[in-house]
């Protein structure tokens, strides 16, 4: 084998193990993500919503949904941590850059971090959380709901080739009424956008920006939807410290150390001279 090729080998070798590399630590790290995340709603939900369901079904449905915004969660705590793990990384290799143990702290690394971060936010925007919300208050289709039946009794299984076949039952039924919902919602969306697209400007230039749903509108309402965030963090806060300053300013005591005691003596005996007086 001729050296040229060898070098293009040991190229591409290095190559695959470094983004194997970066596909082992992106996955342990959403993996511990999301280990805290589900920690943190299972600390913060009812335990009766997991746990006073008697139907399996409506178990099955609320472990999905758990799941989603798990998901979502972890999603949205690794959007949050990116930028200072992009920060202490760079320290860290401009502090050791001949150390070989923390080379993978590249910009490689970062810049996949930040489009797997994008790409799950995105779809956990416009479909996770719409589909858990369905999918948690749907019922089924008519006619698609489990019916109850005799205890002990075996299900009939269908005739083949008989057109009454078995409908779809439990937690299909409700996929099916959930993917129907959303596929909606968002027909009417995308035609409120026409609709608006042709009042305010009706030429092939607004018709054909629509189409351009993957390359601008999403990441535009990506980014409005976290400036409304931003502006949101900026208004409570304020009113949020003011309130926790409030609540600590009445629950602890309030120190006497730079009190005047003769000043007290002093009033304590008019006080007392005049309910003498009085008297």
């Amino acid at each position: 084998m001729a050296p040229l090729e060898q070098d293009v080998l040991a190229v591409r070798e290095q190559l695959f193990h470094e983004r194997v590399r970066e596909c082992i630590i992106c996955a342990l790290l959403f993996a511990s993500l999301y280990i805290l995340c589900h920690f943190i709603i299972t600390h913060f939900k009812k335990h009766t919503d997991f746990t006073g369901v008697h139907d399996d079904e409506d178990a099955a449905v609320n472990r999905i949904a758990l799941g989603l915004c798990t998901f979502t969660l972890a999603v949205a705590l690794g959007a949050v941590l990116l930028l200072p793990f992009s920060i202490i990384s760079n320290e860290v290799l401009l502090s050791f850059p001949q150390n070989y143990y923390i080379q993978w702290l590249n910009g490689s690394l970062v810049h996949g971090l930040w489009n797997l971060v994008f790409l799950f936010s995105n779809l956990s925007l416009i479909f996770l959380m719409p589909f858990a919300y369905f999918f948690t208050e749907s019922e089924g289709f008519a006619g698609s709901k489990k019916v109850s039946g005799p205890v002990n009794v075996p299900p009939v299984p269908p005739i083949p080739g008989s057109p009454l076949t078995s409908l779809p039952q439990g937690i299909m039924a409700r996929v099916y009424e959930t993917s129907v919902v959303l596929l909606l919602l968002t027909l009417l969306v995308l035609g409120m956008v026409w609709v608006a697209s042709a009042i305010v400007g009706n030429d092939a230039a607004s018709r054909q920006s629509l189409y351009d749903l993957w390359e601008y509108y999403l990441p535009y309402l990506y980014s409005c939807i976290s400036l409304f965030g931003v502006l949101l963090l900026l208004l409570c806060t304020p009113f949020g410290l003011s309130i926790m300053f409030t609540v600590t300013g009445k629950l602890l005591v309030k120190p006497r150390l730079l009190e005047d005691l003769d000043e007290q003596l002093s009033c304590t005996r008019f006080e007392e001279a005049a309910v003498f007086h009085r008297i």
